[in-house]
């Protein structure tokens, strides 16, 4: 996975905000594209497979580098679809959850995003068989990463743009500062972001939707 530094965007936008130190607007890009990335969903990374030890419920996400999940698209375990669900699901169904005694596991059901390093699997699993959980995750960088994967961020750069443009104007008493265009940008920010959004739910690879008339008799 090839990785495209948040600085390479600066010569693009410098022409926008004049006078704006490098280091602010590579700051402004990476808050941008954390939150582009959480509105969109635009980051999808297949997690490597995740063996589950008997009685053990929590474990961490096996991500890149400088990444932390912000959702789970899809799970299933050895096969079968587990659902995700919220923690106030886990214990009005599991009153006892996370106990880890015998009479309290079973084949895993459900899984719960506690934090950005942690999910935990619902029951706690037996040791009836072997249970490797396979999931696609939503990712976002983390707030020290210096870039992000280069074909997502080639993909959104228009919004990321947008994004990080409308809050470095709106910076009080500096010689770039412009209200006006940073509303311009907001506007940009929501449409842009909203298509990208729509595009990321429908999958690139399927086509329009058409109606056909059917003959008749």
């Amino acid at each position: 996975m090839a990785t495209r530094l948040f600085s390479t965007l600066v010569n693009r936008m410098a022409s926008s905000v004049p006078g704006c130190p490098q280091p602010v607007i590579i700051t402004h890009v990476r808050d941008a594209a954390i939150e582009v990335c959480e509105r969109t969903l635009a980051w999808r990374y297949e997690q490597d497979d995740i063996r589950l030890t008997p009685g053990v419920v929590d474990y961490e996400w096996e991500v890149p580098t400088g990444t932390e999940v912000h959702a789970v698209i899809t799970a299933a375990s050895n096969g079968t679809t587990i659902i995700s669900k919220t923690l106030e699901f886990v214990h009005d169904n599991y009153p006892n959850y996370p106990d880890p005694t015998t009479t309290e596991r079973g084949t895993p059901q459900y899984i719960t995003h506690v934090d950005p390093d942690t999910f935990y699997v619902v029951p706690p699993p037996n040791s009836d068989t072997t249970y490797d959980i396979k999931m696609f995750v939503a990712l976002k960088p983390l707030r020290t990463a210096t870039g992000m994967d280069e074909s997502i961020l080639d993909d959104i750069e228009t919004v990321v743009m947008h994004a990080a443009l409308q809050s470095i104007l709106v910076i009080p008493e500096q010689t770039w500062t412009d209200r006006e265009l940073a509303a311009y940008h907001a506007k940009q920010y929501a449409f842009k972001g909203a298509e990208r959004r729509a595009r990321t739910n429908l999958g690139s690879g399927r086509s329009a939707m058409t109606v056909r008339a059917n003959p008749l008799a």
